[in-house]
């Protein structure tokens, strides 16, 4: 690959959210030249605040459903709202961008004969009929439902990748990411960690979809952005697709119960209905991951969660 002064020219889309600021500092901790694209949709100056000083980091506000012009060697396509809460916002907008991204990122990708990272996810798989989920599962998805503006986008993004790569010999990695929590999450985005912490922290009643009995795993954020980074640098190349997330499985209810217990909260659980297509089971199987890229998570979910509570007290003093 071509380097400039000894460094990679890098560029992450979506670089400014949850996973993608986390992803901009591990990569300039390793000394890369870091150009981060964000539209701000869901993603927060904030998170990339302190490296907006950095001689190595470029920020760059702009929409990857636009062509970019810039000479890199490695993208990372992270770019697409993941919660429910915010594709479901605009989900002609979230297609768009899982689809038209996927397309401009993948042609700047032909044009500088750069390697590329995609960030799927595991609602590839849908609500499945197959647990855990192996990379080979094909999955079970309702291609018309409220969550299919995502789940098939990501979708067709790989169907993307896989044809750039067989036609024009692109150098594609794709990787599904589970459930990943961490600093850094938006406090409002609908997902289940960062839910429970701030409802906790408040001391108001904690929600529980459904019957809290549904299962999912979860992956805290710096053990997912060494599995990007192991993939990426993985020779020979591997196209994948690459199941990234923590195996460890636990019920909803026992991360409410885990919640209120770290954060001392009085909050009391309450139950209401399951919204339509939410998957009942979701956990990785891993082991392409172990084989390839010899990884696998080492944070726990107590040390994770402990971690991720004190992100959102201090969010919540600032009055965020």
């Amino acid at each position: 690959m071509r380097k400039y002064n000894g460094r990679s020219q890098v560029l992450v889309t979506g670089g400014a959210g949850f996973l993608g600021s986390h992803l901009c500092d591990r990569l300039i901790g390793l000394g890369h030249e870091v150009i981060c694209v964000d539209n701000f949709f869901t993603g927060s100056r904030r998170n990339i605040e302190h490296l907006l000083d950095h001689p190595r980091f470029e920020l760059l506000r702009h929409d990857v459903t636009m062509p970019l012009y810039v000479e890199v060697d490695e993208i990372y396509n992270l770019a697409c709202p993941a919660s429910p809460v915010h594709y479901q916002h605009d989900p002609v907008q979230t297609i768009k961008t899982s689809v038209h991204g996927a397309i401009n990122m993948l042609g700047l990708a032909k044009r500088t004969k750069a390697r590329i990272f995609q960030a799927s996810t595991s609602e590839v798989y849908g609500d499945p009929d197959q647990h855990p989920q192996p990379e080979s599962y094909w999955g079970r998805v309702n291609p018309i439902g409220l969550r299919s503006c995502y789940d098939e986008g990501k979708r067709c993004a790989e169907t993307l990748f896989f044809d750039y790569h067989r036609q024009y010999g692109v150098d594609i990695r794709v990787g599904r990411i589970f459930n990943t929590y961490g600093p850094r999450m938006h406090p409002n985005d609908g997902r289940v960690v960062s839910n429970f912490i701030v409802q906790a922290l408040r001391g108001e009643s904690i929600t529980i979809y459904g019957s809290g009995r549904q299962t999912r795993s979860f992956c805290y954020v710096d053990d997912l952005v060494e599995g990007f980074i192991r993939f990426m640098q993985l020779e020979p190349a591997f196209p994948g697709p690459i199941n990234l997330g923590n195996p460890g499985e636990f019920t909803i209810a026992q991360l409410a119960e885990q919640v209120i217990n770290l954060t001392n909260s009085s909050s009391k659980i309450v139950f209401k209905p399951l919204p339509s297509d939410d998957p009942q089971q979701r956990r990785p199987d891993i082991s392409v991951a172990q084989e390839q890229l010899a990884w696998q998570p080492t944070v726990q979910l107590r040390e994770g969660l402990v971690r991720t509570i004190a992100y959102f007290e201090q969010l919540l003093k600032e009055g965020h």
